[in-house]
């Protein structure tokens, strides 16, 4: 059973940069694939981005050009570097894990971490 871990998060301004990381532990994690997912209140988790095993990439179209994921194999980390921060990107994101063709319900979740951008 794959577990994730995020860290990152937190206020900044608008126009500012935050990195979120997330390390996935477990058998078989780096075959995984892993991602970034956002929720706001009262609405679904929304894929933010999400990275496969080989490095193909997935983003949602509100954050290209902005956002970039990464992912290292070999310590089973993905981070999510997110800059040109916008007020509308305040939410609470999540990473996943999940095996590839599997839903990501059915995947690992991490805690989340809260994102503010806000003057």
């Amino acid at each position: 059973q794959v577990q994730v871990v995020e860290s990152g998060g937190g206020l900044v301004q608008p126009g500012g940069s935050l990195r979120l990381s997330c390390a996935a532990s477990g058998l078989f994690a780096s075959m995984y694939t892993l991602g970034w997912y956002r929720q706001d209140p009262g609405r679904q988790r929304e894929l933010v981005a999400e990275i496969n095993r080989v490095g193909d990439t997935e983003y949602a179209d509100y954050v290209k050009g902005r956002f970039t994921i990464s992912r290292d194999n070999t310590n089973n980390m993905v981070d999510l570097q997110m800059n040109s921060l916008k007020p509308e990107d305040t939410g609470v994101y999540y990473c996943n894990a999940r095996r590839p063709l599997v839903s990501p319900a059915s995947g690992a979740w991490g805690q989340g971490t809260q994102v503010t951008v806000s003057s």
